[in-house]
């Protein structure tokens, strides 16, 4: 009995929410004695380390959309194809691209929405020669907002997809 109780306490311990990426959410021994960058850490770790989650992502520029949107605009397929630059100069890096959208609309809907997002880019840098094996996707949906305000301003700045790096990570 003392036997089920323990089990069922670790599990407990290394259950997962449904919205984290299964190779994401835990860290690698690597990163347990090096603490990733904000620019390097996924929206959702930055949430669980209390940061805000940074629209700084480092070499990779994050893309913008327009509301209830997730073709892609001009200044989108211009920062997308930079960061396909990047992405063939670094062919050893692999990326995960977060979905994002503002707080209008349902918890579902924006879910579809931001993996509908998330899922354009992906398919655009397939098309510029990026493996898509490399490159994984993830809705956040309004989950995690980078601006907080009910205004037109903050609410462009929600509605992107942010490209995160996955150095030392196992591929999804």
């Amino acid at each position: 009995m003392a036997f089920l109780t323990l089990a069922g306490c670790s599990r407990t311990a290394t259950s997962q929410p449904q919205t984290s990426p299964p190779s994401s959410s835990q860290p690698s021994a690597k990163s347990e004695t090096a603490k990733p960058s904000p620019k390097d850490s996924t929206s959702l770790e930055q949430l669980r380390e209390g940061q805000a989650s940074s629209t700084e992502s480092g070499p990779l520029k994050e893309i913008y959309f327009d509301y209830d949107k997730y073709d892609l605009r001009a200044d989108a397929r211009e920062t997308l194809k930079a960061n396909a630059g990047w992405l063939k100069s670094n062919a050893s890096e692999r990326v995960e691209i977060e979905g994002h959208c503002d707080e209008r609309g349902t918890n579902e809907y924006n879910l579809a929405l931001g993996a509908k997002r998330a899922q354009a880019a992906k398919d655009f840098l397939a098309t510029l020669g990026i493996p898509a094996q490399r490159l994984s996707t993830i809705s956040y949906g309004k989950e995690l907002p980078v601006c907080r305000e009910s205004t037109e301003e903050c609410w462009q700045k929600n509605r992107r997809d942010r490209f995160v790096i996955m150095t030392g990570r196992p591929a999804s």
